[in-house]
């Protein structure tokens, strides 16, 4: 034992008082968790929000949405699902899930209070039949939302749900896109619709809202590999789950951000993208996926880019009796937020 060395810590840490805290960072940080009296609100009391974040009430008919940076707004709609539903309980399950952050120790941020940003509630929807209408509504309500200078990061629901959200935020110039995925979701119409969860990135190309030469899909793996030919002949980057492995993610992480350049861009994480054995609680699971350590590594590697909205998609929570998906939605969730903190969209504001 060292004497000199532990009296010091003594003297430095033996104190009363929960809030010695000694890095300049991380006193930043617990000043915004501990009261006055030294004490933090109990993760498991008041009212439920994604990521402990304020609440922050919206009229829909007439939104005023302060001066917040962003958005985060759930997305409870899974009538585009293909396989399994449930994916419209996602907001909610990860609503409920404690303990996320505040502090990312790669990144060094905490950015429920470094950033002006608040649970909005949901999307407001006509009709909980109408899968048209559903999409009408989403586009619609985050366009009010782009308009206010905001960006969203949206909570789903199933995948089909990031179509209208991208026809809403790219409606004046075509945006680039980071997608996890164990699936391309670039397939064509079938069973008479072209608008299910297995497809919105093919219609958003078509509809001249994504640019697919600034597109990158991470995690593609399963047996329905022939239903995405459009990804690599409109000029996706596809990088399959074995590739992942392969390369690593540092190759990855270059990759993605050579494909996107320095133009504004979405990231949109579906949860299959994770092995189920990290997330078994959604609708197509495929086996062989990412573990949740290389997406996260995978996520920190895109601080800097000019990310202008975001989602976490396909959370079902029915299928988990562990919670573990919604616990890995909420934590990717936190790491897009805190890859805003970085965005070039929100310098200066």
């Amino acid at each position: 034992m060292n004497m000199s060395n532990l009296d010091r810590l003594r003297q430095k840490y033996r104190s009363d008082s929960a809030e010695a805290f000694h890095d300049p960072d991380f006193k930043k940080v617990a000043a915004t968790i501990f009261d006055d009296a030294g004490t933090r609100q109990a993760p498991f009391a008041g009212v439920s929000t994604f990521l402990d974040a304020p609440w922050h009430e919206v009229n829909p008919k007439s939104p005023d949405f302060g001066d917040l940076q962003v958005a985060m707004v759930g997305v409870p709609m899974d009538l585009g699902v293909t396989n399994r539903p449930g994916a419209r309980f996602g907001p909610r399950a990860v609503r409920t899930i404690e303990r996320i952050g505040p502090y990312n120790h790669v990144l060094k941020c905490a950015p429920v209070s470094e950033l002006r940003v608040a649970d909005i509630g949901d999307v407001p929807f006509r009709s909980r039949f109408s899968l048209n209408s559903c999409h009408e509504d989403i586009e619609d309500y985050l366009a009010k939302i782009v308009a206010a200078g905001v960006i969203p990061l949206s909570i789903g629901g199933d995948h089909s749900v990031t179509l209208p959200i991208m026809k809403a935020i790219g409606k004046d110039a075509p945006i680039g896109m980071i997608h996890f995925d164990a699936h391309c979701d670039t397939g064509g119409e079938f069973d008479n619709s072209k608008f299910h969860h297995g497809g919105p990135f093919r219609e958003a190309v078509l509809e001249g809202v994504l640019d697919p030469e600034r597109c990158i899909q991470i995690g593609i793996r399963g047996p329905a590999e022939y239903l995405w030919e459009f990804s690599v002949d409109s000029g996706m980057t596809v990088i399959h789950a074995e590739d992942v492995a392969e390369m690593g993610p540092a190759a990855v992480i270059k990759k993605a951000r050579d494909v996107v350049g320095d133009g504004p861009i979405y990231v949109t994480f579906d949860v299959d993208c994770l092995d189920p054995a990290f997330a078994p609680g959604t609708g197509t699971p495929e086996i062989g996926g990412v573990t949740s350590r290389e997406a996260m590594t995978m996520l920190r590697g895109l601080a800097g880019l000019n990310i202008i909205g975001g989602d976490v998609v396909e959370v079902a929570p029915q299928y988990d009796s562990t919670t573990n998906t919604a616990q890995v939605g909420a934590q990717i969730l936190f790491e897009i937020l805190c890859l805003m903190r970085f965005s070039l969209a929100l310098s200066g504001k």
